[in-house]
């Protein structure tokens, strides 16, 4: 995925080789600071099972866990170290973590960016749910989305589900992964069962399933109503933020940056997106975390389809 899409219009690929260096040094910041925030909030939740404050944490822990998928994105673009094998090391750690085998999600997400919005090739829109209010609810709220996930990673290690463009290469790779993925899931169950534990439930199963909506509803607003043209800087939509979420999700509400330049690093996106706009003379497609919700959920419950019409969330 290394450099596969560039817009020399906006920025110079002079400027374009000193955005795409990168350093272990910040890789290292992002990682140890989420892996951090989990533990602690870990702790607190084990501190606070027999009060109110309990729910907090829950809703904290999971929403952490279900993040770690912003880093794995970044780790399958090797764009978090500049040392190569630590991205594929993490990677594979934040994958199993998110129940979302690294390789297979690697494969399908640089078909995600080489065909942005294409209903046929996209890797990530084929089979979407959420074209209508009911889907896009279903979906959002991590029931379908968890049973999407978990029958696909079966699907594969028993070699009857693959993407449509996976090639026998691809198959086999993804086929093997999922093998291994299921059978380290085994030995929880296994070792859990034997000890009588109910620990990787309570601290990482059940915070994540009941908290997928807050990571989902940021995740779907990147694309989603969005026209299907090959543009990036048209069928990609950046996301209003703060610090707080930015550090949370890997600086992906700035994504059409990260789609216009995806080589680039994620914590150069900030700066990078800065000069995008300088160079555009306005923002791209731009919407706040809350906003995209509600007005997405008044377009659907309208028009019954979040297929784009040709008018902007911002005008329902």
């Amino acid at each position: 995925m290394e450099g596969f899409v560039g817009n020399e219009r906006l920025i110079s690929q002079e400027r374009l080789r000193e955005y795409n260096q990168r350093t272990d040094l910040r890789g290292w910041l992002q990682v140890l600071s989420h892996i951090t925030a989990i533990l602690l909030a870990g702790y607190a939740l084990s501190r606070s099972w027999d009060s109110y404050w309990a729910v907090l944490w829950f809703v904290v822990l999971g929403t952490l866990l279900n993040f770690l998928y912003a880093g794995q994105h970044e780790l399958s673009h090797w764009t978090v170290f500049k040392t190569r094998w630590l991205n594929n090391v993490f990677g594979h750690l934040f994958g199993f973590l998110v129940l979302m085998p690294r390789e297979h999600d690697r494969m399908e997400h640089y078909q995600h960016h080489r065909f942005t919005q294409d209903p046929e090739l996209d890797g990530e829109l084929q089979g979407a749910p959420y074209y209508t209010l009911a889907g896009y609810l279903w979906y959002a709220s991590g029931i379908g989305y968890w049973l999407g996930i978990i029958w696909r990673t079966i699907g594969t290690a028993f070699t009857f589900r693959y993407p449509a463009f996976f090639v026998e290469k691809q198959r086999k790779l993804a086929t093997k992964e999922a093998r291994l993925y299921l059978l380290g899931y085994a030995t929880i169950v296994i070792v859990s069962w034997y000890y009588q534990s109910w620990f990787a439930v309570s601290y990482w199963i059940a915070p994540m399933f009941a908290t997928k909506l807050i990571h989902n509803c940021q995740n779907l607003a990147e694309h989603t109503g969005m026209p299907n043209e090959p543009d990036i800087l048209v069928n990609t939509r950046s996301i209003k933020s703060n610090a707080l979420l930015n550090w949370l999700a890997w600086n992906m509400p700035y994504h059409t940056a990260h789609h216009t330049y995806p080589a680039v690093p994620f914590y150069k996106l900030p700066e990078l997106h800065a000069e995008m706009v300088a160079g555009m003379g306005k923002e791209p497609e731009t919407i706040s975390y809350w906003n995209y919700q509600v007005q997405m959920l008044k377009k659907l419950w309208r028009e019954g389809s979040s297929k784009y019409n040709g008018k902007p969330l911002r005008d329902y």
